[in-house]
């Protein structure tokens, strides 16, 4: 399916840090985060499908609960869903499930990243791929303060011997990468055996928009946030 991509949303059961993290309620969401990132989703009109890659039967009612022909689930494996999973198994094993030409992996753990910022990354993408200046798209996070090596005992991203203490917007950004999506081929996935290609671009998200939740302080604030700024 020439040009036409996909979205990839993995969950799977047994979360160890924050319980139930995907499907609990949040902020007053039943369904949780995942019903916030499915809704965000089915707004962009741009991707084929939505290919949910799960062994959690709550994620799977929930996903149902749509009714939408453009979601798909599928059931992953159980050896594919443990905390010990080696990821590049996963990362081998997700052509194998996608049919379209491009896949366009998303975390339900993003909540603010919107359907906006989906269709923004994916008019980037197609730009750099007809350009041929890089083979995939990643987001990021961009960091620009003071970063210290205790091994080598001094900064990561300036050279004190010209200025110590250059003001933070002179300083070289360094870029996080906050896992909110990756874009890449089906054929680089194929070939790098990875979700990246070898010459990445970067999509630069701001600090709201970056946040993951990962912990349960994540979760409680997250659900702040999003009660602040959709007003539920």
């Amino acid at each position: 399916m020439e040009n036409k991509v996909s979205f990839f949303l993995p969950t799977r059961k047994g979360s160890e840090r924050v319980i139930n993290k995907n499907t609990r309620d949040f902020a007053g969401v039943s369904g949780g985060i995942l019903r916030v990132k499915l809704e965000q989703l089915l707004q962009v009109e741009e991707v084929e499908d939505i290919i949910v890659s799960t062994n959690d039967s709550e994620t799977i009612n929930v996903a149902n609960s749509f009714k939408s022909d453009k979601i798909k689930i599928i059931e992953r494996p159980e050896h594919l869903c443990l905390s010990s999973t080696n990821i590049e198994d996963f990362i081998n094993y997700i052509p194998s499930i996608i049919e379209t030409e491009h896949i366009f992996w998303v975390h339900a753990t993003a909540p603010f990243v919107t359907a906006d910022d989906y269709a923004d990354a994916l008019i980037q993408y197609w730009d750099i791929l007809k350009k041929g200046e890089f083979d995939s798209l990643i987001s990021v996070t961009k960091i620009q303060q003071f970063l210290w090596d205790a091994e080598t005992k001094s900064f990561i991203n300036h050279d004190r011997s010209v200025l110590k203490w250059p003001r933070t917007q002179d300083l070289k950004p360094i870029y996080e990468i906050n896992h909110a999506f990756y874009i890449n081929s089906k054929a680089n996935y194929v070939k790098n055996s990875d979700r990246i290609g070898v010459n990445p671009d970067l999509f630069v998200l701001d600090k709201v928009k970056s946040f993951d939740i990962d912990w349960e302080d994540d979760f409680k604030i997250a659900e702040i946030m999003y009660e602040k700024y959709y007003g539920l």
